[in-house]
């Protein structure tokens, strides 16, 4: 935990419960990852457990072999878990994959997140966004905010770093895990997600990750799968090349290419600063 002492983590944490308690209950938007586990962490400390509900919306996007973690991980701290599935694929806005995606899935998600708050009387909606979400391109802020989900760690200030530091002082078991976004992120903007591109990711990813690749990317480019992994498994990968490559090919992938940058956040955001190059921007369809 490095040089932060032990009383500046209790009172991190306690700026975090005071966010949370006057609202007397919350619906915690959890997707399983470092983020959100540590906002549910944070309202079951401010709140009695039986007025915090976790939910995990399961679909598409969602890998599967994420699902039974999340699921443990409410279970050790006492909280019903809730799995939905807010079928955002159903939204033309979401599947044409515009640059402002996450915006219209982010908007389904909370607004149903919100009506099940609302049947269940729970009186707000809280998520894992932190402070370094605010300075990236997060599109779907704009619809958290819309809809006036509360984010504590972000509004306490708390990036990264820190959120693991307090995730690891808590003993929570997904303090040092890699960030995993949904897997629409693996798509260029522009190209259409379909569930049957989302399947071939996902088979990708979860033959990486059972092959104990840590930080792992399948961008999906068609016919060609551009994968991804961090910077100390890359020789890893290209001694592996054969196995890998069968593996993505029986996906549904016709090429296979290992990027020689390795993982990237936000890698497919490149598209949008480069000058007469930005990807479509849409407004929502009316229906």
């Amino acid at each position: 935990m490095g040089s932060v002492s032990l009383e500046a983590l209790e009172n991190r944490l306690e700026e975090l419960e005071k966010i949370v308690a006057p609202y007397g209950s919350a619906l915690v938007a959890f997707s399983g990852g470092v983020d959100s586990s540590l906002a549910l962490a944070v309202a079951a400390r401010a709140l009695p457990k039986e007025r915090v509900l976790a939910v995990t919306s399961n679909n598409e996007t969602y890998l599967p072999s994420e699902l039974e973690g999340a699921k443990a991980f409410a279970r050790s701290l006492g909280i019903e878990h809730l799995v939905v599935n807010t079928r955002e694929l159903d939204d033309p806005n979401y599947a044409s994959n515009p640059t402002n995606r996450c915006y219209f899935c982010k908007s389904t998600l909370y607004s149903d997140l919100a009506s099940i708050a609302g049947e269940k009387g729970f009186r707000c909606v809280v998520d894992g966004a932190n402070k370094d979400d605010e300075g990236d391109y997060r599109p779907g802020r704009k619809a958290a905010k819309e809809l006036g989900v509360v984010s504590p760690l972000s509004l306490a200030g708390v990036g990264k770093a820190e959120v693991r530091e307090l995730a690891r002082y808590l003993d929570l078991p997904t303090w040092d895990k890699p960030a995993l976004a949904c897997l629409s992120s693996r798509f260029p903007y522009g190209q259409e997600i379909t569930p049957e591109k989302l399947a071939q990711v996902a088979r990708a990813e979860e033959f990486m990750r059972s092959r104990g690749y840590g930080q792992v990317r399948v961008r999906h480019h068609g016919e060609i799968a551009r994968l991804e992994v961090g910077e100390q498994e890359m020789e890893r990968a290209f001694a592996e090349r054969e196995e890998i490559s069968a593996e993505l090919k029986a996906a549904g992938f016709l090429y296979v290419a290992l990027d020689l940058a390795g993982y990237t956040p936000g890698s497919l955001n490149a598209v949008l600063g480069r000058p007469g190059k930005k990807a479509k921007k849409v407004l929502p369809l009316v229906r």
